[in-house]
């Protein structure tokens, strides 16, 4: 059986993710490709380095794939997220998701990055021109946004 829901220090095929999911009763397979870009608030970026916790980061990838099952009973879900030293325009994640309709792959797309960056402990350390920082939840990256973290952010 395949592991739909990996992280790799390899680079991803966005057809191995994609073909993960694919079946004859799906309509519609979305394909979410994250990337490295060079510019973030206008400071640019050089690369980027990903780590991760990846025993529990793949445990909490699947956590998410049960999640889409239950909220798209018909969805079916891959997901594979690189860590390690990553350059402008590499590929970080692939989410594909397989439905017979493709509101649901959309959606369920959707969901998956957002509950990846809430709930999966990968962190990544951004290298500018100007320094570097890790960049990990979304209360670091507040911070990261404002320069520093505010109180009501701590809370």
């Amino acid at each position: 059986m395949t592991n739909l829901f990996k992280v790799t220090d390899q680079p991803i095929s966005i057809e191995k993710v994609t073909n993960q999911v694919a079946r004859r009763e799906a309509g519609a397979i979305n394909t979410f490709i994250g990337t490295v870009r060079e510019f973030t608030k206008g400071k640019r970026t050089l690369f980027l380095e990903y780590q991760a916790y990846t025993a529990m980061a793949e445990a909490k990838l699947k956590e998410i794939g049960e999640e889409i099952e239950k909220k798209w009973p018909e969805a079916k879900t891959a997901i594979t997220h690189r860590i390690g030293k990553l350059d402008i325009q590499d590929i970080a994640v692939v989410i594909a998701v397989s439905s017979p309709h493709r509101a649901d792959s959309y959606e369920a797309s959707r969901y998956a990055i957002e509950r990846i960056k809430e709930i999966v402990p990968i962190w990544k350390k951004e290298h500018w021109e100007d320094g570097e920082a890790w960049i990990g939840n979304q209360l670091q990256t507040k911070a990261y946004e404002t320069g520093k973290p505010k109180e009501e952010d701590i809370k």
